[in-house]
């Protein structure tokens, strides 16, 4: 199956589950477990919440995949820190090449981020690891920030 098609279906599935109007976080993390058993790239998917009683901070919210120690994330601190401070999405091909990076896991060897908005606010990222390097395209950029534009609502 091509990656377009797979994007594709998985954007219906996608809208199904967000329109069920079932609880944000179990929706979130059922959202998190389809992208991460779907797309064979995909080996960490979560989502990192701007915390409205910490200026200028991240906390984890739901995720699929092995546990990450880094529960609070700083803006600027690490790929997903600098995707919140400069509001723009990064994709990094190789993370050991990055001297900001904040290792989750040691098999991981790139990310992608996509900053989520409502209206001009940021209020999360969607973050993805992946344990090969540079399977992110601007296709993956694409679907992503679909993917974020239908789960705003329930952040």
């Amino acid at each position: 199956m091509t990656k377009e098609r797979l994007f594709s279906e998985l954007l219906g599935e996608i809208e199904g589950l967000v329109s069920s109007q079932g609880e944000g976080n179990a929706l979130l993390e059922r959202v998190c477990g389809l992208l991460k058993e779907r797309v064979e790239s995909y080996d960490w998917v979560g989502f990192y919440l701007v915390d409205v009683e910490r200026e200028r901070e991240l906390v984890l919210g739901p995720f699929a995949g092995e546990p990450t120690d880094h529960k609070r994330i700083r803006f600027g601190q690490g790929i997903c820190g600098q995707a919140a401070d400069l509001l723009k999405v990064f994709i990094v091909a190789d993370v050991t090449k990055e001297s900001n990076y904040l290792s989750c896991n040691a098999r991981v060897r790139s990310e992608i981020v996509i900053p989520l908005f409502r209206g001009e606010t940021l209020v999360g990222e969607l973050d993805i690891d992946s344990h090969l390097p540079d399977p992110f395209d601007e296709k993956d950029r694409l679907f992503l920030e679909k993917v974020g534009a239908l789960v705003v609502p329930l952040l």
